[in-house]
């Protein structure tokens, strides 16, 4: 079986972790040299993507963005939980990511890495990893 299951400690209330390492492990245990890595988030509040590895005022620009955006703090929220900004930072994130697997590689740009997206820290969190060959 080709699923992994991965749990994380996220620290902070606003974050990008990358966890590329994570897929290339499953990857090299799932023994499948061509297909799709597909990496899923199982929670509202967090995302997955993929993104720039080399300057990480990229990860903080984005967060910056999305606070811009999504505000943690606005009045007119009316979600009894307070964490409207983080559902709403999560349904433009996405919670998947998808990348293509060959001669038992992950398909990424020189300047990428997948991360794991957390909006509503800290928190102990999961994300899957299923690989598909083909």
């Amino acid at each position: 079986m080709n699923l992994f299951k991965h749990e994380i400690n996220v620290a902070s209330p606003q974050t990008m972790v990358k966890i590329t390492k994570y897929v290339r492990e499953d990857l090299k245990k799932s023994g499948v040299a061509s297909g799709i890595a597909v990496i899923f988030c199982p929670h509202t509040t967090a995302g997955i993507t993929i993104n720039e590895n080399a300057d990480p005022d990229v990860q903080r620009d984005l967060l910056y963005g999305y606070e811009k955006v999504f505000p943690t703090q606005d009045g007119n929220y009316r979600h009894f939980e307070g964490n409207s900004h983080a559902h709403m930072k999560s349904s433009a994130m996405g919670a998947s990511a998808t990348v293509i697997v060959e001669e038992g590689k992950l398909i990424l740009g020189t300047w990428q890495d997948i991360y794991f997206c957390e909006y509503d820290g800290p928190r102990y969190r999961k994300f899957y990893v299923k690989i598909v060959e083909g």
